[in-house]
């Protein structure tokens, strides 16, 4: 048993979704989104050193050497995987530990809109799941594949960065291939898939213009693609996926998203009343009106479509916040930390009888 485990046991344990092991600091859990500091004695670097060193595979140990920056993940068994950035900083080296759960939770487990669920059933196109980092996006994605392995014939390739929720084959046939150590690139696998006969490709981030635009050719050409991306709504993922484009190539990107583009699900992860956490979720189904916006450069007129279309499973942020709030889930001062549009928010509250003063800043 590494020496770490313990701190990885005690997260399980403890209910917490991460560990901060840095030098010179206490060691720390995040636990319903805030950090709590353990008892412990602070980190000195040597031990820092030592037990990060201690379960870091070679390969990740000779990158951390070059560019004092690592990621992997590390197994424990009837606990979970983790996933894992090692780095440095001024005082040291720093291991920051994700943890995801050995178990999937399923769509209805997670309370997911009847909108999320209609992705699953889709037979090609482009589906985006987006939001700030620790928003929960794994995790709605890990249940949407279930869903699909569940209650399909196909044939799954994940690529990830690295490997997160691991999924056995049940109807489907799963590949689970993790950048650096089964492919060089996300790009690069991504190419590579076209020629393995899938059916559906999770691409774990498009982070950069190449696999971007492969991603949208990939369900051009008859496949489901599920892909992430760092946005907080839906509007803002359709210009941040045009906007990576250079301007002479954005109008053929708009007719290919408009025609590839099924849905965007952006969501944000708030502490609940009494502790825990939930997510609130904007869902965006690209119908025939949002094509068009779409493919004319009109996304800013998108939200207008949304709010008129609930019967359709379209629902905004400041909706699901402001049902959130009335609900007694989450307490206003949370809602309006977390939501893009603030003054709207509070006109929502406003209507529903809940006085609230924003703060000053």
């Amino acid at each position: 048993m590494a020496e770490i485990d313990k701190y990885l046991m005690m997260m399980v344990e403890h209910g917490a979704s991460d560990l901060h092991f840095c030098s010179g600091c206490k060691p720390m859990f995040r636990k319903d989104g805030s950090i709590v500091r353990l008892r412990d004695d602070e980190v000195n670097p040597q031990r820092a050193k030592t037990m990060l060193y201690e379960i870091m595979p070679k390969r990740n140990e000779d990158e951390y050497n070059q560019t004092d920056d690592t990621d992997f993940a590390y197994e424990l068994t009837g606990y979970g995987r983790y996933r894992v950035n090692v780095f440095t900083d001024h005082r040291g080296p720093c291991g920051i530990f994700r943890l995801i759960p050995s178990s999937v939770l399923t769509l209805e487990q997670l309370q997911l809109p009847e909108g999320v669920k209609r992705f699953c059933t889709l037979i090609k196109g482009l589906v985006l799941v987006t939001g700030p980092t620790g928003s929960g996006k794994s995790t709605t994605l890990a249940a949407m594949l279930d869903h699909v392995n569940k209650n399909r014939d196909e044939h799954i390739i994940t690529i990830e960065d690295p490997v997160e929720f691991v999924h056995q084959n049940h109807r489907c046939l799963v590949n689970q291939r993790e950048v650096h150590t089964h492919t060089d690139s996300f790009k690069a696998a991504l190419r590579a898939a076209l020629r393995e006969d899938p059916d559906i490709v999770l691409v774990g981030e498009m982070r950069d213009l190449e696999t971007t635009h492969i991603a949208i050719e990939t369900a051009e050409t008859g496949h489901l693609v599920f892909g992430t991306l760092h946005t907080t709504t839906a509007v803002s993922t359709v210009d941040r996926l045009i906007d990576q484009f250079p301007p002479d190539q954005q109008q053929q990107i708009r007719i290919m998203l408009a025609a590839t583009l099924k849905g965007v699900v952006a969501q944000n992860l708030l502490k609940k009343r009494g502790g825990g956490r939930v997510a609130a979720l904007e869902v965006l189904i690209v119908n025939q009106a949002v094509s068009m916006l779409i493919r004319e450069g009109k996304s800013s007129q998108i939200m207008s479509i949304m709010q008129t279309a609930r019967k359709e499973g379209m629902t905004l942020l400041n909706q699901e916040l402001t049902r959130l709030v009335k609900a007694g889930v989450v307490d206003p001062e949370e809602a309006y930390m977390k939501c893009a549009d603030k003054p709207d928010l509070v006109k929502n509250l406003e209507a529903i009888g809940i006085s609230f003063s924003p703060p000053p800043y």
